[in-house]
């Protein structure tokens, strides 16, 4: 092959892909929440749907698939065609511990991460009028009355680790329900005693309820005053929860780069920067690399959560 041709090939490959590139999007696109509408990742994935739909011109929007833990959701995506039309928008819960176990639905390689962009201001909370106030006054309050746990789903990750802190702290939970929605009617119709849910989902009532702990890094802005559960469990230090955006595997990468490039936009906006300041929560981008890394550490650290929980689905 002479050096001409390779030129002429070379310039049609970087054509093509540009073309590629280009005709992307050239259908509605589809961003896929496993949770019902309003909290903290569907309100920024819909600010992203948006800035999609403005900037290609390509209809774009969210389609809330509760159920199963996010499994449903989650299945949607992970078997949908790897073109850049269906795009999940994932906790971490979904590409991790919903991939493990002999019954798993979702195959550990089915999803890609295009980046995460949110960590959530996950909280545990009770009814402003509990005799206890701390995770360890909770498990000390175990021990002599019976206490129900409403949370999103047992594997889930936040779950795992109220259970996990409860039984370092000596303390143990008589009953446990998982909900579609975790939120302020959930403690005030009397269906748990102690919740476990994002503090979007009771930012309505908070100054009514008794936050026992976050699980966060840090503690979070609204609740500044209240300990992490890795500062009340050390075995949880540094323990946080995020969502970010998934696709089927095989997705082209230039669909992936248009996608992460939209979305971080709209995540350095004013907007976006106020929901953080007001919510507690942390939003950013985090790219590809990184967020693939993220999830391999994820995966071996709640791997082992679940050993200890004897977690076997």
């Amino acid at each position: 092959m002479t050096f001409k041709t390779l030129l002429s090939s070379a310039a049609a490959l970087a054509l093509s892909a540009g073309l590629a590139l280009a005709e992307y999007p050239e259908k509605p696109v589809t961003f896929i929440v496993p949770w019902p509408p309003g909290d903290l990742e569907d309100v920024l994935t819909r600010m992203i749907a948006e800035e999609f739909q403005k900037q290609t011109g390509a209809p774009a929007a969210v389609v809330n698939k509760p159920g199963g833990g996010g499994v449903i959701g989650g299945l949607a995506v992970a078997t949908a065609k790897p073109d850049g039309y269906t795009i999940g928008s994932f906790t971490v819960g979904i590409p991790t511990v919903k991939t493990m176990g002999k019954d798993a639905q979702i195959a550990a390689d089915a999803l890609e991460p295009v980046g995460i962009f949110l960590t959530y201001p996950f909280l545990i909370a009770t009814k402003a009028d509990a005799p206890y106030g701390t995770m360890a006054e909770l498990a000390a309050h175990s021990k002599t009355a019976d206490v129900r746990l409403g949370h999103f789903g047992y594997g889930i990750e936040p779950t795992m680790m109220t259970f996990f802190g409860m039984a370092e702290l000596g303390g143990k939970f008589a009953a446990e329900a998982a909900f579609d929605a975790v939120d302020c009617s959930t403690l005030a119709n009397g269906d748990a005693d102690v919740i476990n849910t994002t503090a979007q989902l009771v930012l309505p009532c908070l100054k009514d309820i008794k936050v026992l702990a976050t699980i966060t890094g840090d503690r979070t802005a609204i609740t500044p005053d209240v300990a992490t559960l890795g500062e009340q469990v050390p075995a949880l230090a540094g323990a946080s929860l995020w969502n970010g955006f998934f696709v089927p595997k095989g997705t082209p990468q230039a669909v992936k780069d248009k996608i992460a490039a939209i979305s971080q936009t709209v995540l350095a906006s004013d907007a976006a920067q106020e929901i953080a300041k007001t919510t507690g929560a942390l939003v950013y981008w985090q790219n590809q690399a990184a967020a693939t890394a993220q999830v391999a550490k994820d995966m071996t650290d709640l791997a082992a959560l679940r050993e200890k929980l004897g977690v076997t689905e």
